[in-house]
This record gives C-alpha cells, structure tokens and sequence, in this order.
C-alpha cells in the first residue's frame, strides 16, 4: 500500500473546501486498496466498480438549435470589430482549445488563462478554471461583454445578427421573433451541450471490450488508481466535479517571482482564505490532444504535469517508468467527435 501523508494545511481549510477535501478520502482509499487483478492472457478485467464511467453519446434535443449555436459559435460578428469567435480559443478541427499556453485578447495581449477545451464542458460541475460560472449562458454572455475578450454589447451583436436575413429568418422559425438577448444565449448553450467526445478506447475498455487498452496502458490505469489520482479524477468526466488546492504537498507558488491574481484561484472572486490557490479539478478526458497544460499552460509536456501533479496534490516523486504508464493511460481517453478522433495543433501539418 502506498502511504500518504495527510497535507498540514487540511486542518486549516474552510468550511466548503473542507467538505470537498474530506470527499476525497473516500476515492482516494478505494484507489489505494485497489487489486492489481490480472485475467488469463495477461489483460486484466473492469473492476466491478470502477471510479470512471464509460461516456454516453450526447443526444440533441433540437438539432436546428444545435445547427443555429453552431453558427453562432464560428461567427465573427459576435465579437467588436468583427475580430474574434468563439472558435478563435476553441478550435473544434483540434482538441476544442487553441493550443496555446494562453490566448491572445482583444488588446493583442494574453488572457489571464489557458484556454481550457469546450468539449465535454457540459458535464463539468462549474466552467472556467475558477469555477466562476454554473452555466454555459452566464459564462458565454460574461465573454462577450468582457472587453478582453469579445469586447462587445448586446445593442451590437444584436444589431448585425438582425440585419441578416439568414439569422432572422432562423430565429424567427426557432423562437418565434427576431434575435434576442436570451435566444442568442440559448443557441450558443444548446450547441455546447452538444459537444460530447465518446468512443475513447478506454470507454470502450469499461464496457467489455478488453482489447481496446493494451497491458501497458491498463497497467497505467491501475498505477493512476493506486497513486490516487482518482481522488480528484474520476466519475464520467474524470475530472471536473468538485474543486481543490493546487499544491496540497508542495507549494508551486513558492518559486514564482510574482504571483499574479489569476494565481489565486478562486480566493480573486470570494477573498475566503481557505479559497487560495483553489481551481477547479480539470477534465481529463482528451489530455493527450490538449497541451498546453495548466491554468497558465506551464508545460507542453504531459509526461511532466503528471510528474508535477504527483509532486504537489500527492507528495510523491513518480518512478520514471511508473509516470510513462500513466501517460500511457492517458493516451486512452481520446474520443471522437462527430466520428473522428480528436487530434491536436502539434499533430495538425504546418501550412
């Protein structure tokens, strides 16, 4: 069994995070008691009750919404100056993020944070890495009216979305009136909903099909258990349900020159102490495809933020080759959208 010693902050933490943390145990023995199992032929089975399950096909309650947002999505002239959309940060032809350790803003500048990728957000308990935003509506209309960002208002988008004979007729059809505030918002939401990435190998691994992962990679999968990592990444999204320090072992934050207010976690929106250094737990789903890695995307290198992670949240240095079968692993979990397997900007052919 692997030992872990308990972080001398926990005693110290608020209410809320407190709750959160004491969650974790759970998993996390379950994750350490774990069997390594083996089935004949040297693959091992799906336990019977796995920390992650296996992601369903989303299905679209009005494809003509979903096809309205869509358009929405990649449309120039929601943004001030008609300068940037929604895919400019969350390429859909890639691993639904722009592959950049930050985005370029409005200003030319970078964005306070990594672009995290659109796919499979809906199943996420709260948006952004600050978990700020408990909707696609509410974060979609607070990105269009920052200026950093889409850097516009509702007199604007509305105004162009009106004059376009397409548009009016489409939401005419759909919402009965002209585009609208609220439609608009609902479009764009329906469609993200929409954004599902099934058929990884490893959902098809959970749900009987041993040959999907090979020996190397369920033997990562059993490290990634064993290790604890299931603590903050399990469930259908592996990632993405509760929120967490990031440096529970080791503080990252130490060797900073400076540290920035995007560095602050979540303590920026409430000023709560225990809410320092606090995010949202990212999915996993699709790790391999979108690199950069982190809030700030600090490394391109999967290899190392799994070293990193294993550092800061677990107190632990990984054994090389235990680290190369987690990778492994990880490599696992890439879906598809809309029949092809995501890929991403690295393994896109330079023009």
């Amino acid at each position: 069994m692997i030992y872990l010693a308990r972080p001398k902050a926990h005693s110290m933490a608020h209410k809320q995070t407190g709750k959160v943390r004491a969650g974790l145990l759970v998993p996390l023995c379950l994750a350490m008691a774990a069997p390594f199992a083996w089935i004949q032929g040297g693959r091992p089975a799906p336990e019977a009750t796995e920390p992650i399950a296996p992601l369903a096909d989303a299905q679209a309650s009005d494809p003509a919404r979903v096809a309205l947002g869509e358009s929405l999505f990649n449309d120039p002239r929601l943004s001030h100056g008609d300068r940037l959309t929604c895919s400019s940060c969350h390429r859909l032809d890639l691993g639904g993020d722009d592959g950049q350790a930050r985005s370029v803003a409005q200003d030319g500048g970078r964005l306070d944070f990594n672009a995290p990728t659109v796919f499979n957000a809906a199943l996420d308990f709260r948006l952004n890495w600050r978990g700020n935003f408990r909707s696609f509506e509410e974060q979609n209309e607070a990105a269009l009216l920052d200026r950093r960002l889409m850097n516009t208002s509702w007199e604007e988008v509305l105004a162009k979305l009106r004059s376009d004979p397409g548009y009016s007729e489409r939401f005419a059809k759909l919402y009965g009136a002209a585009p609208a505030r609220t439609d608009v918002l609902d479009a764009l939401a329906v469609f993200q909903r929409s954004l599902i990435t099934p058929d990884a190998r490893f959902d098809r691994y959970l749900k009987g099909e041993r040959n999907a992962i090979t020996r190397d990679e369920s033997q990562g999968y059993r490290l990634f258990k064993a290790y604890g990592c299931v603590a903050c990444h399990q469930g259908v999204n592996i990632g993405g349900n509760l929120f967490q320090k990031f440096g529970i072992f080791q503080d990252p934050f130490a060797v900073q020159k400076t540290v920035t207010t995007a560095d602050l976690g979540r303590f920026a929106i409430t000023g709560v102490e225990a809410d320092r250094h606090v995010f949202r737990v990212p999915s996993l789903r699709n790790v391999v495809v979108t690199a950069p890695y982190f809030r700030d995307g600090r490394t391109a290198s999967l290899g190392e933020a799994v070293r990193i992670m294993a550092r800061n949240q677990l107190g632990r240095e990984l054994d090389p080759h235990d680290a190369d079968l987690i990778v492994e692993f990880l490599g696992t979990l890439t879906g598809r959208y809309r029949g092809r397997l995501l890929t991403s900007a690295a393994e896109r052919p330079q023009p």
